[in-house]
């Protein structure tokens, strides 16, 4: 069964998972939408979703919050969790290396080929918590889905129906495994398991003021808010809040202080993030 784990929203890329997809079915036996559920949070979605809200004298906004959720019918159910067994395993994930290491009290006991996301829509770096699990979500998602807590978009970790993207960067940044693997990993792993994401944060464009919504957004606004820069959302949007911790940060590190992600502001960004996580660069 899925349950509702996290807002949805229209933005862009658009989001996906299992929990779209337990939406969509709902409204679909509502009668308020009538295409077959993808797992895309699209346009057609979104005014389903405001129709629905409508009806119910709820906010028209398109956002499925726990109050929509809740009168929707799907709610996430409190999950008891003995904090000795979600200790018990921990994962990493080696971005680079394609490559998902499972720990058991410290000590390696598998590894598993992943596929990653690509270098404009990343796998968050950082550290969260498998929050959600379900079984045969299907389709790209495969036979498991263990959703992040990553508080932006919807990433997981999933099987596929794409064998031979196991070992390359072409997700849209969930981390992809062989359907064997993640059968595997799924029965071992609770939720709450300790999920450590690393690798070199990348991005293919300047970040400025009025670019498009992105990954690789949140991914400078994450290490600026690790570096104490940055105190709003990680919405994947480049406003003046996320330019004025730019030239905050580029006036303490000497950079030419104009509020743009360049190549030399990133490898700054970058270079200083891994300092604080104690990384040493060859």
């Amino acid at each position: 069964m899925i349950y509702a784990s996290r807002f949805l929203r229209l933005v862009s890329p658009y989001l996906r998972g299992p929990d779209v997809t337990a939406l969509q079915e709902r409204l679909v036996e509502l009668g308020l939408m009538y295409d077959p559920p993808d797992g895309v949070y699209g346009p057609m979605t979104l005014d389903a979703v405001r129709r629905f809200q409508e009806l119910q004298g709820l906010q028209q906004d398109g956002v499925v919050g726990p109050e929509t959720w809740s009168a929707i019918g799907i709610s996430e159910p409190g999950v008891q969790l003995n904090a000795a067994q979600a200790g018990e395993y921990r994962i990493q994930i080696d971005t680079e290396r394609f490559v998902l290491y499972l720990y058991k009290s410290a000590h390696l006991v598998k590894t598993y080929s992943v596929g990653v996301g690509t270098m404009t829509m990343p796998t968050p770096l950082g550290d969260w918590k498998i929050t959600q699990k379900a079984l045969n979500p299907g389709g790209p998602f495969g036979t498991r889905w263990m959703r992040l807590s990553i508080p932006f978009g919807g990433y997981g970790i999933h099987g596929t129906d794409n064998p031979y993207s196991i070992g390359k960067a072409v997700s849209h940044g969930c981390v992809r495994m062989y359907n064997k693997d993640v059968d595997e990993l799924y029965e071992l792993v609770p939720i709450g398991t300790l999920v450590k994401i690393t690798g070199e944060a990348q991005t293919s464009r300047i970040l400025r003021i009025g670019v498009p919504y992105g990954n690789d957004v949140i991914e400078a606004q994450r290490m600026l808010q690790s570096l104490g820069y940055y105190k709003g959302d990680l919405d994947g949007l480049y406003g003046p809040n996320t330019a004025a911790a730019v030239r905050s940060f580029q006036a303490d590190k000497d950079l030419v202080v104009d509020g743009i992600v360049g190549p030399n502001t990133l490898e700054s960004i970058v270079q200083h993030y891994d300092e604080a996580l104690g990384v040493r660069n060859p």
